[in-house]
């Protein structure tokens, strides 16, 4: 049995969304909290601390990616799952930084929802088509023996994709012009087989660059 802890500082939704998780099989829910400090005071004793914690990012007091950080810092074990209204691009790359190993939008159907449960509890990763069926492509080459082959510029291009910088800021910390800045996204776009700053950012999260 797999437990879960909803954070959303919205309580109907909260108590709908642990309804239809309390009908999936292998699944309960211990309880929901209105935030990350909430939640931290829960942790304190080890039966509240769950397998999977569904986290909304916009809260009052402590908001969702601060708490995912703390999580990643004091409880690496939890898996977090990201349920927000929030689906711009930024907002995913902030979360998976963060060490979210779901991104779903609140809109989610309650059998994709079951999905990416089982799949973060079996897998430990899910993410919206969208996004893993260009990552996945990506890393199939890796796969299949032949090894996509990055210089180290675009390496570095792709560490930076991590960050919230512009391509402009970018081009200023690399030392070169936004000309050669696309240059380098477009030869990774190619060479991924991708089409999105997430795409590559999400990429980089998998081999580990944001973490240099």
């Amino acid at each position: 049995m797999n437990n879960i802890v909803i954070v959303d500082d919205h309580l109907l939704i909260a108590k709908a969304i642990g309804s239809v998780i309390e009908q999936f099989e292998n699944y309960t829910v211990l309880y929901e909290s209105a935030n990350g400090k909430e939640l931290i005071e829960k942790f304190k004793v080890k039966k509240n601390i769950p397998d999977i914690v569904l986290l909304d990012i916009s809260m009052p007091i402590m908001d969702g990616y601060e708490t995912a950080n703390w999580l990643k810092q004091h409880h690496p074990e939890v898996k977090v799952i990201v349920l927000t209204m929030q689906g711009d691009d930024a907002s995913l790359v902030k979360m998976i930084k963060a060490g979210a190993v779901s991104y779903l939008n609140k809109n989610v159907h309650p059998s994709e929802l079951q999905k990416a449960l089982n799949a973060v509890s079996e897998k430990g990763l899910y993410y919206p088509d969208w996004a893993t069926s260009r990552i996945l492509h990506a890393m199939a080459s890796n796969e299949n023996g032949s090894e996509v082959k990055l210089s180290e510029r675009e390496i570095e291009f792709l560490k930076y994709s991590c960050s919230e910088m512009t391509y402009s800021e970018m081009g200023e910390k690399m030392f070169c012009s936004g000309r050669t800045i696309e240059s380098y996204r477009d030869s990774l776009f190619e060479k991924l087989h991708v089409k999105t700053r997430t795409a590559l950012a999400l990429y980089a999260v998998k081999i580990g660059l944001h973490k240099l």
